[in-house]
């Protein structure tokens, strides 16, 4: 079957950012209604020719989603379903792909990587993900607040050993310091690039490189992502939790991270224990020693950590 990848198009409403002369940023322009358009793509060349297109097309952007009824694609609202209020039906359905785009979003920059590496900012973002990522082919794509805010701003695209749908990416990818919003089929993957007005300059020379790898992703089988059921009699926060390895796995990104941003990173790595694991204790002792290897004191470690699990 054809992988296809849906476009939407707004109506004269701005779907890129604008960088002020101050450096701060402006938000998306409102959309209620637009056109969805379908464009066939065959690996990861057709998805950066497709790409690098969009980059210069500040109307459109993308979506997981396919086109639910292809006589109803003009002037239509993005809803995956019925609206009972309006009446109105939906437009797009859950499809699963092969394209992936993983999106980074405040994840620690180390300092001796300049923001302008593209390259070399997204082999720190890989370095969270799981295995199964680490040496494939990517397109790397710089978001409007890369170099302007703190940390990587970054779009991570690839192509899957096969189609996979929003809920297996979120059950495999929950460990990931990733957003599973983009996994949404309704959800809009914003393409273009930045607009930059009169008195702002883009720190970046490129904002869409390649690295080089594997051609796609091995997908692990479909029983592997499929979120273990909630035992009757036990709270649904029993399951789905990070097992020790994948602790012991947040523990050495900490011990990894860069003097500067070794406290984001333990902030970070705290609130996905918080959120994930239920022996909060066990895992605190872990992330407090890689603090400390990574030299952090005890008591400044043990701060962030306690700061992260109140707050994850």
């Amino acid at each position: 079957m054809t992988e296809t990848i849906t476009v939407v198009r707004s109506h004269g409403r701005r779907l890129a950012k604008a960088i002020r002369v101050d450096g701060s940023i402006e938000d998306y322009g409102g959309v209620r209604t637009v056109d969805l358009g379908e464009v066939e793509i065959d690996g990861l060349e057709a998805l950066e020719a497709v790409l690098r297109r969009l980059e210069h097309r500040r109307d459109c952007c993308v979506v997981r989603g396919g086109i639910a009824d292809p006589s109803r694609v003009k002037g239509v609202r993005r809803l995956l379903y019925h609206d009972r209020e309006s009446g109105d039906e939906p437009t797009l359905r859950e499809m699963p792909r092969r394209w992936l785009a993983l999106d980074f979003d405040g994840v620690p920059r180390p300092d001796w990587i300049e923001c302008a590496d593209l390259l070399g900012c997204a082999c720190v973002a890989i370095a969270t993900l799981p295995d199964e990522f680490r040496r494939v082919r990517f397109i790397v794509q710089a978001t409007a607040g890369h170099g302007l805010k703190p940390g990587l701003r970054l779009r991570l695209w690839c192509w899957l050993s096969r189609p996979t749908t929003g809920a297996e990416l979120k059950y495999w990818l929950r460990s990931a310091p990733v957003d599973p919003s983009g996994f949404g089929a309704a959800q809009m993957i914003y393409t273009a690039a930045p607009v930059f007005l009169p008195g702002s300059f883009d720190p970046l020379s490129a904002r869409l490189d390649i690295i080089s790898g594997d051609a796609e992703v091995t997908v692990p089988a479909p029983r592997r992502l499929r979120p273990p059921q909630p035992r009757i009699g036990h709270r649904r926060d029993d399951w789905g939790n990070l097992d020790d390895t994948e602790v012991e796995r947040l523990a050495r990104f900490v011990e990894r991270a860069a003097v500067g941003n070794r406290n984001s990173a333990l902030y970070w790595a705290a609130r996905r224990v918080a959120e994930h694991h239920n022996d909060t204790e066990r895992a605190a002792a872990l992330l407090e020693a890689a603090a400390v290897r990574a030299g952090q004191s005890a008591v400044e470690g043990m701060a962030t950590i306690k700061s992260g699990l109140r707050h994850g």
